[in-house]
C-alpha cells in the first residue's frame, strides 16, 4: 500500500500541535523543543516532493482519494503539481523558521502559541493540496481560527481590533465563495447527473457567460481580500502591526499567497471569459495597489507598517503577472509569490530582532545601527536589496518576468508598473539609510547585542534562497512552468468555442484540451473533453 504522502504532510503538524498542547505549561523548554523538532521533521517530509514530482507529467500527482460525504459527492481528494509543490515547500520552511525565531519573543502561553502555529500550518497545507472544492473550503476556513488567536492573544495593544477585522474581512469573502461553490455544484449535477465537488469536474463543466460573471466575482472577492488587493487591503496593516513576529511572517509569506493561488487555480481557469473581460479592471486595481502601497510605505514612521504596505505593492505585481495572461506573466507571478514570501518574511524577522532588543519599531528611535550591529545590518542590506529587486537576488527575476509578460500584453501596463519598482527602491533605501547609517542617535542603541547564533541560523536559509533563486532561477522555473502552461491552456480552451482543425494538449486531471486554429483577431477557440 503506497504511503499517503500528502496526508502525512498535512496532518503531521496537527498531530504535533495536539502533543504540544497536552504538555504541562511549565515545561517551556520541552514545548519549544518538541515544536522545533516537529517543524523541522515536517520540512523533511515535504522536501522530497522537490525531486519526486515530475513537472512535465500532466495531471495531479501523489493523488489520494477517499469517500468523505458520499451523499453530497464530496471526497477527501488531494493532489499536487508544480504550482502547489513550491507553495507547500515555502509553507513548511517559513513555519519552521517562525517556530525557531519565536524562542525569545514568546514567553507567556508558549504551549498554546506553538500548538496554534502548527495547527495553522496544517490548514495552509491542506488548502494548497485539496482538489475537492468542499475540502478546499474546509481548509480555507480552518486557517482563520489559529491566525485569529495568534493575533488576538499574542499581538500588540490593538490586537483584538486587528484580529476581529482580519476575521470579518476574510469571512465575508469566504461566504460568497461558498455560495459560488454550491452554484457550481448544482450546475455540474444538473449537467452530468452526478453530484461532485471535484475540481476536475468543474474544469470540464461548460459555464454560461452570464453565470461566469457572478461566479467569478464571488471567488475573486474572497481571493482579492486575501491578496489583499486595493481597496480591500485595509485589514492587512493592522494585522501585521499587531501580530507577533511569527504571525507576521506566516501572514506575509504564506496566507497572502492563498489569494493569488486562488486566482491561478480557480478564478482564471474556471471562469476565463469573465477573467478576460474584467482583466483591465483587475490590472488597474493591481497598478493602483503597486503605486499606493509604495507611496504609503514611503511615509511610514513604523518599520513594521512600512513592510506591511510594501506587501500591498509587491502583491500587485503578482496580480499584474497573472492577468497579463501569458506564459511569462504566469511564471513571473508564481516566482514573485515565492520571492515575496522569502524576502518579506525575512524583513519581518529583522524588525522583530530590533523590537526584542529595544521594544520599539519607530524609525526615529534608531540610527547608526551598523556600528553596534554589523552582522544584523549586513543581513538587512541583502534582504532589503532583494525586496527592491537588485539583479542577482530573487526579487529581480520575478519582477523582470512580470514586466516582460505585462509588456507583451500591454506596454502601458509594464511602464506604469516599472514606476512602482523605482518607488520601492526609494522607500526601502531611505528607510535603510535612516536606520543603519550616520551616528548612533540614541545612547541605548550603542550596546545592543548583534545577532545570536540561533538568529543567524534563522536567517541562513533565507539568504541562501535569496541568492539561489536570483542566480539559478531555472530549477524553480522548470518545476512550475509545465503546470502554469497547462493552466493557461485550460483557461484558453474554456474561453473559446469549438472549431475544426483541432490539436490536443494535456492538462491537469486527465482533461484533453483541443485547440483549433486561431481566427484572426481573437482568442483561439478550444474545447475540452475528458479522457
Amino acid at each position: 500500500m503506497p504511503i499517503p504522502w500528502l496526508s502525512l504532510v498535512i496532518f503531521f503538524p496537527l498531530v504535533s500541535a495536539v502533543l504540544v498542547a497536552v504538555l504541562p505549561r511549565e515545561a517551556s523548554r520541552t514545548i519549544r523543543t518538541l515544536a522545533t523538532v516537529a517543524a523541522l521533521a515536517e520540512v523533511a517530509f515535504a522536501l522530497p516532493l522537490w525531486w519526486r514530482l515530475e513537472p512535465a507529467r500532466a495531471g495531479w500527482q501523489f493523488v489520494e482519494q477517499r469517500t468523505w460525504l458520499p451523499a453530497l459527492g464530496a471526497t477527501y481528494s488531494l493532489g499536487i503539481d508544480g504550482i502547489s509543490m513550491l507553495l507547500v515547500l515555502l509553507t513548511v520552511v517559513l513555519t519552521a523558521i517562525a517556530v525557531i525565531a519565536s524562542f525569545r519573543a514568546i514567553e507567556k502561553r508558549a504551549r498554546e502559541f506553538y500548538a496554534l502555529l502548527l495547527a495553522l500550518e496544517s490548514g495552509m497545507l491542506g488548502t494548497f493540496l485539496a482538489t475537492d472544492l468542499l475540502l478546499f473550503y474546509v481548509f480555507w476556513e480552518a486557517m482563520l481560527v489559529p491566525m485569529y488567536l495568534l493575533i488576538g492573544v499574542w499581538g500588540g495593544p490593538r490586537r483584538v481590533y486587528a484580529a476581529v477585522k482580519f476575521f470579518l474581512y476574510t469571512m465575508a469573502g469566504s461566504v460568497l465563495m461558498l455560495v459560488a461553490i454550491l452554484w457550481l455544484y448544482f450546475l455540474n449535477k444538473n449537467a452530468t447527473g452526478t453530484p461532485s465537488f471535484a475540481l476536475d469536474a468543474f474544469y470540464a463543466l461548460s459555464i454560461p457567460p452570464a453565470a461566469q460573471w457572478w461566479l467569478f466575482l464571488a471567488f475573486a472577492f474572497a481571493f482579492a481580500i486575501k491578496v489583499p488587493m486595493f481597496p480591500l487591503h485595509t485589514w492587512l496593516p493592522d494585522a501585521h502591526v499587531e501580530a507577533p513576529t511569527a504571525g507576521s511572517v506566516i501572514l506575509a509569506a504564506v496566507l497572502l499567497k492563498m489569494g493569488t493561488y486562488g486566482f491561478l487555480r480557480f478564478a482564471i481557469p474556471l471562469f476565463p471569459q469573465a477573467s478576460a473581460q474584467l482583466a483591465p479592471w483587475i490590472v488597474g486595481l493591481a497598478l493602483v495597489g503597486i503605486w499606493y502601497g509604495a507611496l504609503v510605505a514611503m511615509v511610514q514612521p513604523d518599520l513594521k507598517k512600512l513592510v506591511a504596505y510594501s506587501s500591498v505593492s509587491h502583491l500587485g505585481f503578482c496580480m499584474l503577472g497573472l492577468y497579463a495572461m501569458n506564459s511569462q506573466g504566469f511564471a513571473g507571478a508564481m516566482l514573485q509569490m515565492l520571492n515575496h514570501g522569502v524576502s518579506t518574511g525575512a524583513l519581518f524577522l529583522l524588525v522583530g530582532v530590533v523590537y526584542e532588543r529595544r521594544h520599539s519599531r519607530m524609525i526615529a528611535d534608531f540610527g547608526g545601527l551598523w556600528k553596534p550591529l554589523p552582522v544584523y545590518a549586513a543581513v538587512f542590506l541583502v534582504v532589503m536589496l532583494s525586496s527592491v529587486g537588485l539583479p542577482g537576488t530573487n526579487g529581480f527575476v520575478g519582477e523582470f518576468l512580470v514586466l516582460l509578460g505585462a509588456f507583451r500584453t500591454n506596454p502601458v501596463w509594464a511602464g506604469l508598473a516599472a514606476v512602482g519598482v523605482i518607488l520601492s527602491a526609494v522607500y526601502m533605501l531611505w528607510m535603510f539609510q535612516r536606520v543603519m547609517f550616520g551616528p548612533v542617535t540614541h545612547a541605548e542603541n550603542e550596546h545592543l547585542a548583534d545577532l545570536s547564533f540561533r538568529e543567524r541560523l534563522v536567517f541562513a536559509p533565507l539568504l541562501i534562497l535569496i541568492f539561489a533563486i536570483g542566480v539559478f532561477p531555472q530549477p524553480f522555473l522548470d518545476r512550475m512552468q509545465p503546470a502554469l502552461d497547462r493552466t493557461l491552456a485550460l483557461a484558453r480552451q474554456r474561453a473559446a468555442l469549438s472549431a475544426p482543425g483541432r490539436v490536443e494538449i494535456a492538462v491537469p486531471g486527465g482533461l484533453k484540451v483541443v485547440i483549433p486554429p486561431q481566427p484572426s483577431g481573437g482568442t483561439p477557440p478550444i474545447e475540452g473533453t475528458r479522457r
